[in-house]
């Protein structure tokens, strides 16, 4: 029996699995990491990193399954957007890649914005944009910049290194493709002196790049030969894992990050949120910095130490306590905000804290600040394209937490709608390698064929009014803080005194002892 090679790069691991046509798991192996190397603004990590991960991960499914590894039939390799991979004339790398996360050309998007003047592209270069991550290079690292051949994104540069063919989709690079295209000024690339060659030949996910090349590492070298497909950013593959990449459906894919978005048939412009033709059913949302991840980092802040249970069971017995009748509100910028702000300087707060207030109001508070994040996405999103969805598709590792399907629900006041497959991405990469070798005639008949609903949840009137105060409520402290989050990171820039005179007060402490 043929299986698919699936495979899904995340910001916090890697996994892959092998996955028959009919959708089911036949085995699957996940590796946390990489560790990315993070200081203030800056994100990094080398892309070989990656590799090694794809090597182990592999190989640990090649040794345990070796049967199934033998009937793999095709390759497709998902992964994190919003990084860039640098490569040289050889392939290689220059620089570590820049991750979703970096935000050191934050100064340098705001002198590209000026100078690109009425580009259409100029209103969406923020710092999170590859072409201001380029304007950064140019700028900082002149040696880097005047080496770069191409740019890649992660999940192009694995392919790269299975196939020995530089390749990506529409989709993963948009926003640099926008920036190839004339005005009468030039292109925006051109106005850094680059040439659209360092954009890799673009191919429709399901498109084969190559096949396995001879001579690689175990357990690749028993795959020379299998064809590895174009494939697409994490969030695209996840959304078809969903069932969700279609016309008039959202979707809310919570992992590391939060990603929100709806699709519709016509093109459409929101403040703030990423408009993309996902081939023909056009995007309207995007990323955000927080999502399951905001929620470790507050299990973790309350009980360090860990009890020798999961995040995800210290975190149902955070919510199975009882809470006070005044909610808390937490803004969940606890790295700055991408969608809808694109604000690397936004920071995080918890509002209303009284004595009597404990850790399970902190977790509800949590829960619902993303939730009311989804809320602002999708109603800018509904407002343009001038529609309601009738459900939104949910997955990732939140997926599996009901009270907080439930609150997205009552928050959004749509129902939610929780997926089959406990990884999306991996099923979505498996759709898009079974229709690739021609299994399916389309990733919509894949969808049908492959995708199951697990669980859904429906909005419950009675909370209606109490969860819109609190929205409101929420809305008001974003424009009220983003001020102090301006000032306060300032300072992280330039600690002065405060962390010096601390430092010498332990100093002195430890010597008068």
């Amino acid at each position: 029996m043929s299986v698919v090679l699936a495979c899904d790069l995340g910001g916090s691991s890697f996994r892959a699995a092998l996955i028959d046509a009919e959708g089911q798991v036949l085995a699957e192996h996940a590796i946390a990491g990489p560790v990315l190397s993070d200081h203030l603004d800056r994100s990094e990590i080398s892309a070989h990193a990656w590799w090694a991960l794809l090597l182990e991960a592999v190989g640990r499914i090649a040794l345990n399954t070796p049967e199934a590894f033998a009937e793999i039939a095709g390759i497709a390799i998902c992964g994190v957007t919003r990084t860039q991979v640098f490569l040289c004339a050889d392939g290689g790398e220059i620089r570590p890649a820049l991750t979703w996360k970096d935000a050191r050309s934050e100064g340098a998007a705001g002198r590209l914005r000026a100078k690109l003047g009425s580009h259409p592209e100029a209103g969406r270069i923020n710092a999170f944009h590859p072409l201001a991550r380029l304007a950064w290079l140019a700028e900082e690292e002149t040696t880097s910049f005047a080496g770069l051949a191409s740019v890649l994104e992660p999940k192009d540069y694995l392919n790269f290194r299975l196939t020995g063919r530089q390749a990506s989709d529409p989709v993963s690079m948009a926003r640099l493709i926008a920036c190839a295209q004339a005005d009468e000024a030039g292109s925006a690339l051109a106005a850094l002196g680059l040439a659209a060659t360092i954009i890799p030949p673009i191919l429709a996910p399901c498109d084969e790049v190559g096949p396995v090349g001879p001579g690689l590492p175990a357990p690749f070298d028993r795959l020379a030969g299998v064809p590895v497909f174009c494939a697409c950013n994490d969030t695209w593959t996840a959304v078809a894992g969903l069932g969700a990449l279609r016309p008039g459906y959202a979707y809310n894919i919570s992992g590391t990050t939060e990603v929100l978005g709806v699709l519709g048939p016509e093109q459409a412009e929101a403040e703030g949120l990423i408009t993309v033709d996902w081939g023909g059913i056009w995007h309207l949302g995007g990323p955000s910095q927080n999502g399951a991840d905001t929620a470790n980092w507050l299990v973790s802040l309350l009980d360090p130490a860990g009890t020798g249970e999961g995040v995800a069971a210290r975190l149902e017995a955070l919510l199975a306590g009882r809470r006070h009748p005044q909610p808390l509100l937490f803004l969940p910028y606890l790295q700055g905000e991408r969608v809808p702000y694109w604000n690397p300087n936004l920071r995080g707060a918890f509002l209303g804290l009284g004595r009597q207030h404990g850790a399970t109001d902190m977790a509800f508070a949590v829960l619902e600040g993303v939730a009311c994040l989804n809320r602002i996405v999708l109603e800018r999103a509904e407002a343009a394209l001038g529609t309601t969805v009738g459900e939104i598709r949910f997955g990732g590792g939140a997926a599996a937490n009901p009270a907080w399907a439930q609150i997205k629900a009552d928050l959004c006041g749509r129902p939610v709608v929780v997926g089959g497959a406990k990884e999306p991405g991996l099923l979505g990469a498996a759709i898009i390698a079974w229709t690739g070798l021609g299994r399916f005639a389309s990733i919509v008949e894949a969808q049908d064929a492959l995708v199951r609903v697990a669980r859904r949840y429906e909005p419950d009137p009675e909370r209606r009014a109490a969860y819109d105060a609190l929205f409101a409520i929420f809305r008001r402290a974003e424009d009220a803080l983003a001020p102090i989050s301006a000032d306060l990171a300032g300072l992280a820039r330039n600690p002065g005194p405060l962390v010096v005179a601390r430092a010498a007060d332990a100093v002195a402490v430890t010597t008068a002892r």
